[in-house]
Parts: structure tokens; sequence; C-alpha cells
């Protein structure tokens, strides 16, 4: 498969609304396996959303603790409770900050054969499925900071 090229801070596309995907085919499972390997060849990060590699459909992919999501039309159902996260990100190099994010959300998405999956995720995988859907809709943790974190 391919390296996909990120976007960064200013690009408009990391501002702009996904496309729902109305047919999960052939073209769809590439864009997904590449957007697995970009992640897999950049540093410290967990998942990437489809505008942070230049395409405006809403997909997701996520590797953390292990676990790994191929994420396509992602919507959260759920939300409960409330923390404190730090939160840093691929498009946004070297800039963290405080965030509050539900402590656990479920969320209904399709998986790379159009099948439909229910997760519910908790803690440190809740952060990050809030912050993929996110990307989707234009949305940065930069909107959602409560305090910036400087460099150590």
């Amino acid at each position: 498969m391919a390296i996909r090229r990120l976007r960064y801070e200013n690009d408009p596309i990391l501002r702009k609304k996904c496309r729902i995907v109305d047919c999960v085919d052939d073209r769809i499972r590439e864009i997904l396996e590449d957007m697995m390997d970009t992640l897999h060849h950049t540093e410290n990060g967990a998942a990437i959303a489809a505008p942070q590699v230049g395409i405006l459909k809403r997909l997701v992919v996520i590797h953390m603790d292990g676990q790994q999501y191929k994420l396509v039309n992602p919507v959260i159902l759920k939300e409960e409770g409330v923390q404190e996260c730090v939160e840093g990100c691929l498009s946004l190099p070297d800039r963290f900050g405080k965030t509050l994010r539900p402590l656990q959300v479920t969320v209904q998405a399709l998986d790379e054969q159009g099948e439909e999956h229910i997760y519910t995720v908790s803690g440190e995988m809740a952060k990050c499925f809030c912050h993929e859907l996110d990307h989707l809709d234009g949305i940065l943790f930069t909107d959602k900071v409560t305090e910036y974190i400087l460099p150590e």
C-alpha cells in the first residue's frame, strides 16, 4: 500500500466537513489500508482521520493499546461522564493541551467490509475516538483546549 502525505496546521482541508461514504468498496478499503500504513509510519500516532491525509470522506483508522479499528461513517450514539485529557495531533505537531472529553462513548460504524458494528470504549480510547470523529467535521482539538501545555 502507500504512505499518504499528512496535512498540517493551516491546510484548509482540515476545517472542511467530510462526506458520507455511500459504498464500502475496494477503493475505500485501499484508502483505509493506506491510512493505516501512514499511521504505522508516523511517530507517536494512535489514529488518523481521512482529512489529515487530504481525503474528505468519513473514514478513521485507530491503532492503540493493541486494538485496531477501520471505521467508515462513524457516529457517536452515546456519551457518558467527563474526563480531563491531554491531547496532541499529528496535524498540529508539538502542540498539546488539556481538553474535556466524555469518559465513555458508544460509536456506530461500518468496518472495511461494510458490516455495521457498535463499539463502547472508555478512557484514552474514548478520547481518541472523539478526537478523530471531530476531524470529520472540521473540528481540531485546539478548538476544545481549556489550557495549553508548554513543551518541557
